[in-house]
């Protein structure tokens, strides 16, 4: 006496599988796959006989199996610094809600800004046959974007840090020589003469970036930089977090200098800025102002809440993943700069003769 296949104990051992479906349907293999697709070879009662049996059993189609006879998996790479990179936080949502409307994938990694580290991982969301690959890290040049480009890898860069334009692939920006512009150009416009900046070494092309909208503002105002007004962290602290301990760190050697103001590369450097003044007994922004830039979540809740350079992180990153899927669709696509706008809060102000 032959006894029915139990389907219970099939699904217990492993995934099912389409032969799993056809032992217990007593039909082949091919019909089932036909039945699953909606086959019109296959009748209509046969066809919900089948669909209703693979959904009692639990089968899941294999994604990958499909999607190869496609030569798509719906499925992007996302390289990010951090998990707790606030900027990198607001960019990612950005990404997940394009790629949810478009019922696409993330499979998402950390680089902590080391370029090396980001190639890795870029190859084996090769390897894993992803469609493409967004970078909020970015820290790819010379050998490993020409590498990137043998590859052939579809690549977008959230705020790229290449070289030159000639080493650009496709990118979205914020302005980051306007964005320091602006936030120099309060300093001025609230009477500052002397500015000083910290800035970072490991994001070296967007601090350049930043350091020549300081300078070039200044210097349209007629005022020379001094180099005792400038600070720059060393290159190898790779973590957002280190950046808070650079900024506590730096602010102090700037002090007797005599500056009054001080431009920080981003929101991080500045909390840090802010915690030596506390420290060292200096209020801000009557004995000191601090500009930040990036305008993260944590710039309006520290004390002073933080004057700083707002990006548009949300946008930057709906944008790339819309980039990279007219990429993939094969539409014409151009790298974008974004504009950036200043955000006043309350730790600036105009300086205080004698106050330092």
């Amino acid at each position: 006496m032959t006894t029915a296949p139990d389907h219970n104990k099939i699904t217990s051992r492993r995934p099912v599988s389409i032969q799993d479906i056809a032992t217990v349907a007593g039909v082949s293999h091919s019909t089932v796959s036909r039945a699953l697709h909606n086959s019109e070879l296959i009748s209509p009662e046969v066809r919900q006989r089948i669909q209703q049996l693979a959904q009692a059993m639990g089968y899941t189609p294999n994604a990958v199996a499909q999607s190869l006879k496609g030569q798509r998996t719906d499925t992007v790479g996302l390289v990010i610094t951090s998990i707790a990179d606030p900027f990198a936080g607001r960019a990612v949502r950005g990404i997940e809600e394009v790629a949810q409307a478009n019922h696409v994938s993330l499979l998402l990694s950390v680089s902590h800004n080391d370029p090396e580290r980001e190639m890795e991982i870029i190859e084996t969301f090769h390897r894993r046959r992803v469609d493409g690959v967004i970078s909020a890290t970015a820290q790819l040049r010379g050998a490993y974007l020409q590498r990137l480009t043998q590859m052939k890898m579809p690549t977008v860069f959230i705020n790229q840090q290449a070289d030159s334009e000639a080493d650009r692939l496709h990118s979205v920006d914020a302005d980051d020589y306007d964005g320091a512009r602006q936030a120099v150009s309060h300093l001025l416009a609230l009477g500052h003469r002397k500015i000083g900046y910290l800035g970072v070494g490991n994001r070296a092309q967007s601090n350049r970036r930043r350091f020549a909208g300081y300078c070039d503002t200044l210097s349209a105002a007629g005022i020379a930089v001094d180099a005792q007004w400038v600070r720059i962290a060393p290159t190898m602290n790779n973590l957002r977090a280190d950046d808070v301990l650079d900024g506590q760190a730096m602010l102090p050697a700037l002090l007797p200098s005599g500056v009054t103001a001080v431009f920080c590369y981003n929101d991080q450097i500045a909390v840090g800025a802010l915690m030596a003044c506390r420290e060292l007994g200096i209020a801000v922004p009557e004995q000191l102002s601090v500009v930040g830039y990036d305008d993260v979540d944590l710039a309006r809740y520290v004390t002073p809440p933080l004057t700083t350079i707002h990006q548009p992180k949300l946008r930057l990153g709906e944008i790339a993943m819309q980039m990279l899927l007219d990429i993939l669709e094969g539409k014409p696509v151009q790298s974008l700069i974004l504009p950036v706008e200043l955000v006043v809060r309350q730790s600036a102000a105009p300086p205080r003769t004698g106050a330092m």
